[in-house]
């Protein structure tokens, strides 16, 4: 799931990620365009029956991403705006920030 918040003056938006709790058992991590595909950079949390992490990015901007769940198995976000081809084959999902 995806929520954009802007600031008041819109310079940036911040974006909260979140995935179902049972997606995952130890850890989910979020890598992307924002953190050059860093696999240890961010880190979601537990609360309640999510995994959530809040990222501040800037509007007018496309950032591809995708989760890596355990340490082992990519998923993509099921409220993704849009999907788009990697060059492993697969999908990575997109958020876009607008004005």
């Amino acid at each position: 799931m995806l929520e954009k918040n802007f600031t008041p003056k819109r310079t940036i938006c911040k974006v909260t990620f979140s995935i179902p709790e049972e997606w995952a058992d130890k850890e989910v991590k979020l890598a992307g365009d924002f953190n050059e595909w860093d696999k240890e950079e961010d880190t979601l949390e537990k609360k309640k029956d999510k995994w959530t992490i809040t990222k501040r990015l800037k509007p007018e901007n496309t950032y591809r991403f995708r989760y890596l769940i355990d340490g082992e198995k990519w998923e993509n976000d099921d409220a993704a705006d849009k999907y788009v081809p990697n060059e492993f084959g697969t999908e990575d999902s997109v958020v876009e920030i607008g004005k």
